[in-house]
């Protein structure tokens, strides 16, 4: 089944994993947990919706290059509710 997401991981060390993140119209990246803090790098301008695991939402309003941090343990569901236009992120996990 495809969820209309797909990570490619571009590195990963002892220290880092980096991942880019594409999430297709109506895609979305299913529930999960952050075991590491990590950092967004947005790569477009749009919007995310993010469902926490206690069921609120966040609309997150991506600026390309305009980074922001979450710490370990975010539990979410992010999802691409346009019908335009990829959204595009770089996430870096900090693993150590």
């Amino acid at each position: 089944m495809s969820t209309g997401a797909h990570g490619d991981i571009q590195l990963e060390n002892e220290h880092f994993r980096v991942t880019k993140w594409t999430i297709s119209p109506g895609g979305v990246i299913p529930m999960h947990r952050h075991d590491f803090e990590y950092v967004v790098i947005p790569l477009v301008t749009d919007t995310m919706h993010v469902t926490n695991a206690d069921g609120t939402e966040i609309i997150a309003e991506l600026t390309a290059g305009q980074s922001y941090t979450r710490p370990a343990g975010s539990e979410h569901q992010v999802e691409n509710r346009g019908d335009a236009a990829d959204v595009v992120f770089v996430e870096v996990e900090k693993l150590a």
